[in-house]
């Protein structure tokens, strides 16, 4: 891999699924503007984190991999000539569903997919509810600008996955992700989790010797069953070197599309 141009899009979300979808094509053309080649989305990009509550309605939100969503963002890859990572929530099969993450080559096909394998189960992050564990495995996806080791949110607190990624051959790890702090939670509680959050991944640069890309939403998302506060996504999505040097950081409370170019 010669150097490379990768665009990150940070961007809060709404109820309003069309409009979250927009908001994030205009990312995709801005960062190609800027001379993006790649270009990542964060997680579950299509809408807000619904997973701060369990209710069966939120599965009418999924959709098959190819369907209406991949059709967008296919189209936006070709349109800007970028290999573009999404992050979508699948319905592969009644009762089966998948928090997957898409890669789509510059000419608009699938590169290839990874369905999230470390599923979290905590306060506001009841994800066990609505995806099963991916069973795609720890595979690299091959693209024009080299093998993406494509990792989901939870995975991230994982050594294990980013070791078989670069084993595997990955020449970058990427994770979308979608983190941030629940309203209960004490000051001296949000500062350790932001701090373990932002050294295990430069870890995983350290120990792979692999540049990590992380896109994180930001905002404020209230709990749309009314139990607790909501969750205040802290961005500061990031991009670091093979030595856990931060060649860039994101703001924790504002909508970016940056570029930023590694070797």
């Amino acid at each position: 891999m010669s150097t490379l141009k990768i665009g990150l899009v940070q961007q809060s979300c709404s109820e309003d699924k069309k409009s979250n979808i927009e908001k994030s094509v205009r990312g995709i053309a801005d960062c190609a503007a800027k001379g993006a080649q790649l270009v990542v989305l964060q997680e579950l990009h299509c809408g807000i984190y619904f997973c701060q509550a369990e209710d069966t309605r939120m599965f009418d939100l999924a959709e098959p991999i190819p369907g209406a969503d991949t059709e967008i963002f296919s189209a936006a890859a070709k349109k800007h000539g970028v290999v573009l990572v999404t992050s979508l929530f699948e319905k592969r099969a009644p009762g089966i569903y998948h928090n997957t993450a898409v890669v789509f080559e510059k000419d608009g096909y699938v590169a290839g997919k990874y369905r999230k394998m470390h599923i979290p189960d905590d306060p506001a992050y009841y994800e066990k509810f609505y995806f099963t564990p991916g069973d795609l495995g720890f595979e690299p996806i091959q693209t024009s600008v080299g093998k993406l080791g494509l990792l989901v949110c939870w995975d991230q607190w994982y050594p294990e996955a980013a070791r078989l990624m670069a084993l595997a051959g990955a020449e970058m790890l990427i994770y979308p992700t979608a983190i941030g702090w629940e309203s209960s939670d004490p000051q001296a509680e949000k500062e350790r989790q932001h701090g373990a959050w932002f050294t295990i991944q430069r870890g995983h640069a350290v120990a792979n010797g692999l540049p990590v890309i992380t896109v994180n939403r930001v905002g404020h998302e209230p709990d749309w069953s009314g139990v607790t506060g909501g969750i205040q996504f802290w961005g500061q999505s990031f991009v670091a070197g093979p030595q856990g040097e931060i060649l860039h950081l994101s703001s924790t409370d504002q909508e970016e599309n940056v570029v930023v170019e590694i070797d």
